[in-house]
């Protein structure tokens, strides 16, 4: 009983951790690049996930650990920090952060794929509805809404779904935090030598709300909030501290208007509650 209340303890800080991401994204791509926003936040974090695991001596992964480390690090230290980067310099974090509430269904259901299981027919229902849902909002004209932020934002979900799912799943043998720390460390031989090809050549615009935020992405984001994420998913179940998923929308559109003073219309709202709606009828009926 403890475990399981500590698992939803860890996954919820987790979650409040992850919201931030995406408005402190957008305020360091202000002065930064995308790549090399990307490149230095993995390398940061690299460094200090290498630092962990010398500390307390962690076994190496086994050969057959590599795929899926490398599956994971191609998702959540490469793909979904540049590819949301690159979609928040053509849409606002407030427009992006709707499309957050796709990740819980699509992590599902790479985990339904990874896992070989069947799950009923209501799970496609809901499944179809939510991706529906987040089409139409992305092509709605009201919203000044752009097909090229629209395009990376999905694409980053995809592959953060399946990095979240790949991860999951190791990290019962692996252990939590290691497997964001091994899959870290697997990517700096690429991180760093790219964080010195886009070195800024001027850091004057570099603000301190920019480099808080780049502090921010690397040691929250990239780091700490999976060292809590991970380890919810292991002691309180994937399945269900992963439904703690839903309320990341709700946390990040309050840090947009909040932090960043951007507009959250009543129609983003609508969509993101329907969305996190249809997410919960597919966990709920997909058993």
């Amino acid at each position: 009983m403890k475990r399981s209340a500590s698992g939803w303890i860890n996954g919820l800080i987790g979650v409040i951790i992850f919201s931030g991401s995406l408005p402190a994204t957008r305020v360091a791509i202000e002065a930064l690049s995308p790549l090399f926003l990307t490149a230095a936040r993995g390398t940061i974090a690299g460094i200090l996930g290498l630092v962990l695991l010398l500390a307390f001596r962690e076994r190496r992964p086994s050969l057959g650990d590599l795929p899926s480390l490398a599956i994971v690090a191609m998702g959540v230290v490469v793909g979904y920090p540049l590819l949301t980067a690159l979609a928040l310099q053509h849409v606002s974090a407030a427009h992006s952060i709707v499309f957050v509430g796709l990740l819980p269904l699509c992590t599902a259901l790479f985990g339904v794929l990874r896992a070989g299981e069947r799950p009923k027919r209501a799970f496609w229902m809901f499944s179809a509805l939510g991706s529906g849902l987040v089409v139409a909002f992305a092509f709605s004209g009201g919203l000044a809404a752009s097909p090229i932020g629209d395009g990376l934002m999905l694409a980053a979900i995809l592959v953060c779904g399946l990095a979240y799912a790949e991860g999951a799943r190791l990290s019962r043998t692996l252990g939590g935090w290691q497997v964001i720390s091994w899959a870290l460390v697997l990517s700096l031989p690429v991180m760093i030598p790219l964080s010195l090809l886009f070195w800024p050549q001027s850091f004057e615009a570099v603000t301190w709300p920019v480099w808080l935020s780049l502090a921010y992405v690397s040691l929250f984001s990239m780091l700490i909030g999976f060292l809590f994420w991970y380890r919810g998913l292991a002691e309180g179940g994937i399945a269900a501290v992963g439904q703690l998923q839903l309320l990341q929308p709700f946390f990040g559109l309050a840090l947009a208007a909040w932090l960043l003073q951007e507009q959250v219309t009543p129609l983003m709202l609508v969509v993101t509650v329907a969305v996190i709606a249809c997410v919960a009828g597919a966990r709920r009926f997909g058993a």
